[in-house]
């Protein structure tokens, strides 16, 4: 088994995310988020004394990551199954070219991601950050409620299929059958949640404290829940729990209505907890993948046009521009992306390194903005 680092202040049903995606526009109307008053800010750590230069702070934790999460719910060219020998090799050239940021979930494959992903990194596991999910369903995809003893099995199961014994971020999946979202099967968004999520921040603690994980979060949940859960966290910084360290969620120049839910509702509460964001997606689902095919008449022409013109003038690929552009919010500490050919890993790598001209940020911002008027118009 891997042995664990040291911190680095001292040294050296599974998830169906279109399903979530068609969700998101409802989110942004259906979901208000109160004022946020009568909590202090989160404490943001100091700097340690040195670190590699192209790595950042995961909110409050102690963990330094790329800008560039690679993902491995492999799709089109790559096996989700765990025993693809390219996987495993594209997961090596990742941090062969300074990425020590992954991103895996039980739900992928039915955990044949994590295989690969443990795979990929045996030898190298002090090198990289680990995030994995575990899902809100059980083995038959049936939604279940996360208690302590349910979270630890799937913590359990997710630790032998990646090979090492500590997860550096543990996140839920999704919403609980207790927890409202915005799947229809869900409680209504009223539901009072308080004591759920003491629970669930109780259940994730204590894995913290047998040292199976690090840090925690959850993907793809409410503001209110979020909320709730930086709030628990707060309070229990006099009794030294864990709390809430970060979020994974949908966010890129052609969300739609997710674009402003994000920013306006999820974006403070990353302020107010100073959690790590890692915002997946920052190529649409690959809808702004170079050579993908366009419908003509399609609100994407607009976008594409202006990514274009922008990576032109800059000398970059569109991708690279994409990139730039999710992470060009301070809230982002990460965009994770799936490339499965070294050149596309490569290709969203740099885009890391990308600074959009604020003149280029504004055009940008013009085109997303006509992307959602459209896209409203289109749905009403």
């Amino acid at each position: 088994m891997s042995q664990r680092p040291l911190s680095s202040h001292h040294v050296d049903r599974p998830t169906d995310r279109r399903t979530f995606l068609k969700a998101c526009g409802a989110a942004a109307g259906s979901v208000v988020l109160a004022p946020l008053s009568g909590c202090r800010q989160a404490p943001t750590p100091p700097e340690p004394a040195s670190r590699p230069s192209h790595l950042v702070q995961f909110g409050h934790t102690d963990l330094y990551v790329s800008r560039h999460c690679q993902g491995t719910a492999f799709r089109r060219h790559l096996s989700r199954e765990g025993g693809d020998a390219e996987a495993h090799k594209l997961i090596r050239h990742c941090i062969d070219i300074g990425i020590n940021f992954f991103d895996s979930a039980e739900a992928y494959g039915m955990g044949g991601s994590e295989t690969a992903l443990g795979h990929g990194i045996a030898g190298r596991r002090s090198e990289v950050v680990i995030s994995t999910k575990a899902a809100q369903t059980g083995p038959e995809g049936k939604p279940l409620v996360f208690t302590k003893e349910i979270l630890t099995q799937k913590c359990e199961a997710s630790l032998k299929r990646l090979q090492t014994d500590y997860i550096d971020i543990y996140l839920l999946h999704g919403a609980d059958k207790l927890t409202p979202s915005d799947e229809q099967h869900s409680p209504p968004h009223d539901t009072p949640t308080l004591e759920h999520m003491e629970e669930i921040a109780d259940a994730m603690d204590s894995l913290v404290q047998s040292g199976k994980i690090r840090y925690w979060g959850v993907s793809n949940h409410l503001p209110k829940q979020v909320d709730e859960l930086i709030q628990i966290g707060m309070r229990s910084d006099s009794t030294g729990k864990s709390r809430l360290a970060g979020l994974q969620d949908y966010y890129n120049i052609v969300a739609g209505a997710r674009r402003d839910f994000m920013s306006q509702q999820l974006f403070p509460l990353i302020r107010k907890g100073n959690l790590g964001l890692m915002a997946f997606s920052p190529l649409g689902e690959g809808r702004l993948v170079p050579g993908r095919k366009v419908e003509e008449g399609s609100p994407l022409v607009g976008v594409i046009e202006e990514l274009d013109r922008v990576a032109k003038e800059l000398e970059v690929s569109r991708p690279q521009v994409c990139v730039a552009w999710v992470l060009s919010h301070p809230e982002v500490t990460s965009a994770l992306s799936g490339g499965e050919k070294p050149e596309h890993v490569e290709d969203n790598f740099k885009g890391t390194k990308l600074t959009l001209p604020e003149e280029a940020l504004k055009r940008l911002k013009a085109a997303s903005d006509t992307y959602n008027e459209l896209t409203a118009k289109a749905k009403s």
